[in-house]
């Protein structure tokens, strides 16, 4: 691949033209906001500036919406030698682009499991898809030239392909991107209104269950316009959920004996059913899931403290497998947690702990 039209200047499209440009592919920028797309040319995405003949590639990145129309324009424009697009649902673009009378053997429905709860090309980075899975949804229609044109640029982004039916992704992403966003959101709508006492009492649990609470509600209403049926059934599942636990949380209220039982059974099954869909998220790069110990450090809250924990790490020879921060209420310190690999975790204490790092236990 030499060269590649981006059609849509957003997180997904700024990020892909910058991991496509920064490995020597010619990228041009399309947005039907001229700002966006000389925001992200700015960036080092590509030019702004419009091919003189066809690419070989068209990257559609507008929303669910519009994939359909804008990719139609595209095709029968001759823009590029395949399209493809990156909306995050695959069933309803395809069948609208049936319904339009499009030519699709050119064309491949494609998804990037990968964002941010940020929005924008200013949130776009070149690395956004490294070690990610890119799901293609080709059809029995789709040329092999497209197929593989889709391929390499997963390769140039560093992602990993997965192919799939496209309705099947739709459900799947039901189940694993659009439900929980949705469910974050509902937690975090309960802290609205709550008791200001209440809110400085947050910690780092409250912080992972709503950080994409934050994203842009004008876009996950695109999405969800795109894809309601599968998101309600998952829905629907866990609200049956959510009925038997209020069940069981009112019965351990109960002064008979062996409701109560039965109400903390309830309640242990459901955090025990947590327990096994939690074992089964893949862990860093898509491998199995990984046991890692924790090293926690109190930190004062100055700059160049955690550049100093983990220079000290790289000197004792640890690899740092993850990173979480809980900052202390109403103080200027905080824990610093280390996630490691178990035989590690020694290691990293005695020469933390030799550097005048202070350790909890």
């Amino acid at each position: 691949m030499r060269t590649a039209v981006v059609i849509g200047t957003g997180l997904i499209g700024t990020s892909a033209a910058l991991a496509l440009a920064g490995r020597g592919v010619v990228v041009h920028l399309v947005d039907h906001d001229p700002a966006r797309a000389r925001t992200a040319a700015a960036l080092g995405a590509g030019t702004d500036e419009p091919p003189e003949g066809r690419v070989d590639l068209a990257v559609v990145a507008v929303p669910p919406a519009h994939v359909a129309t804008a990719l139609a324009d595209a095709i029968h424009a001759g823009v590029a030698r395949g399209y493809l697009d990156v909306a995050s649902v695959k069933g309803g673009p395809r069948r609208e682009l049936e319904a339009l009378g499009v030519d699709q053997s050119h064309y491949i429905g494609t998804h990037p499991m990968a964002g941010k709860e940020q929005s924008g090309p200013l949130a776009a980075t070149a690395d956004l898809f490294e070690g990610r899975p890119w799901v293609l949804t080709p059809t029995r229609d789709t040329d092999t030239e497209v197929l593989n044109l889709a391929l390499e640029l997963v390769a140039l982004c560093r992602a990993v392909p997965v192919v799939m039916d496209a309705d099947a992704h739709d459900r799947a992403v039901a189940l694993v991107s659009h439900t929980p966003q949705l469910i974050s959101s509902m937690v975090a709508a309960r802290l609205a209104e709550a008791d200001d006492t209440a809110v400085r009492l947050c910690g780092q649990g409250i912080r992972d269950v709503t950080r994409i609470a934050a994203s842009d509600p004008r876009m996950w209403v695109e999405i969800l316009t795109a894809n309601p049926g599968p998101v309600a059934d998952v829905l629907a599942g866990v609200a049956a959920d959510l009925d038997e636990t209020v069940q069981a949380l009112r019965a351990l209220q109960s002064a008979d004996e062996s409701k109560r039982r039965g109400g903390a059974e309830g309640i242990e099954d459901v955090l025990r059913r947590g327990n096994a869909g939690r074992e089964r998220v893949p862990g860093k790069h898509g491998a199995a899931p990984a046991t890692y110990e924790i090293v926690a450090i109190l930190i004062s809250d100055q700059p160049g403290e955690l550049a100093r924990i983990f220079a000290d790490a790289g000197r004792a020879g640890v690899n740092i497998e993850d990173v979480r921060i809980d900052h202390a209420t109403g103080q200027q310190a905080g824990l610093v947690q280390l996630m490691v690999e178990p035989a590690a975790a020694p290691v990293l204490s005695a020469a933390l702990r030799e550097r005048g790092w202070a350790l909890r236990q």
